[in-house]
């Protein structure tokens, strides 16, 4: 199953986290002639001179998207394109926008726009065709781009993903670093999730059958909620749903549980473009820069310095390009 935080209702068996997919004023983005300024929906933009074009990168509402973005517009600016980011809330508008060309760059998660794309291909039934192997789902996913004129570009080791968190303190008890170490223990959980969690395959269902975890009930606090860390910190449950670049789980004590039999699907970050507005390989190679050197961990500090110390994801991005050496000073 595609991850619950990255699609919509749309694709059935999987579920939107509230707030993040709340449609945005309008049907599709007006762009200038030239696409070099951000769209009314908000955004930042870049320049590099603008001689090679320009280009509109789209962020979904959310941090991680608005951060990638701007990542990915700084790159290309650096480039020698003139850039602009603009904010539409939802893969419904978006992706659209994308096909026609009025957004021509987005950030996004494998597994989920794999499931995304099959769905609107084969139907809400879709037999699901996304896993956990990340090479065979990039695979299924250029399969289904390429028609809707979308060119998929490699994806790195950064994923966002579905995760499961426990206490420090009950991880060092039971002596826990994975999943399967949670399942020899024969521990009771409770889970803090969605009420989804009872019957989604990635949640309840899969941690029983493929980790052996004595499942004892959900709390439906939701996915990742503060609520829901809150309960596990308290002890009223013991494991929480939420992601891999959860940047809060310091803050609650908190600590992931390895998923080393691989339950969750490769929502692996990687770019998607327009293949006719921007498959240029030139912006393939600036991409395939930023996504080499990003990881896991990279989410989680650049997500916190938005989210936790209130810095703007244009100025997170450029310190983080320039650290790495993507970006001239």
């Amino acid at each position: 199953m595609s991850k619950i935080l990255r699609t919509t209702g749309a694709v059935l068996g999987t579920l939107a986290l509230a707030g993040t997919l709340a449609a945005c004023g309008g049907d599709s983005l007006e762009k200038s002639k030239d696409k070099s300024s951000a769209s009314a929906s908000g955004g930042s933009s870049s320049t590099g001179g603008g001689k090679k074009g320009s280009l509109v990168i789209g962020a979904a509402g959310f941090t991680e998207s608005a951060v990638l973005a701007e990542l990915y517009s700084q790159v290309l600016a650096d480039a020698g394109y003139s850039t602009s980011v603009t904010t539409v809330k939802n893969r419904e508008l978006y992706e659209p926008a994308l096909e026609k060309g009025e957004i021509d760059v987005v950030p996004e998660y494998a597994a989920t726009l794999t499931e995304f794309l099959n769905a609107k291909a084969n139907g809400a039934n879709a037999k699901p065709i996304a896993s956990s192997d990340v090479t065979a789902t990039v695979a299924e996913l250029s399969k289904l781009a390429g028609p809707r004129g979308l060119k998929v570009l490699p994806a790195g080791a950064a994923v966002d993903q579905n995760a499961f968190a426990v206490t420090k303190e009950f991880a060092a008890k039971n002596n826990l670093k994975t999943l399967s170490d949670l399942g020899t223990s024969k521990a009771k959980v409770k889970i803090a999730a969605g009420d989804e969690c009872k019957v989604r395959p990635f949640c309840a269902p899969g941690l029983t059958s493929k980790y052996g975890i004595d499942v004892t009930g959900i709390d439906p606090k939701g996915v990742g909620t503060p609520q829901a860390k809150q309960a596990v910190k308290d002890g009223v449950d013991q494991l929480v749903l939420t992601t891999t670049t959860d940047a809060t789980l310091d803050t609650y004590g908190l600590v992931l549980l390895q998923d080393d039999k691989k339950l969750q699907n490769a929502d692996n970050v990687l770019p998607v473009v327009n293949a006719k507005e921007a498959g240029a390989q030139e912006i393939a190679d600036a991409l395939g820069k930023l996504t080499k050197a990003l990881t896991t961990d990279d989410l989680v500090d650049l997500n916190r310095k938005v989210d936790a110390e209130r810095a703007k994801p244009a100025d997170v991005a450029k310190a983080y390009l320039q650290s790495k050496g993507l970006i001239k000073k």
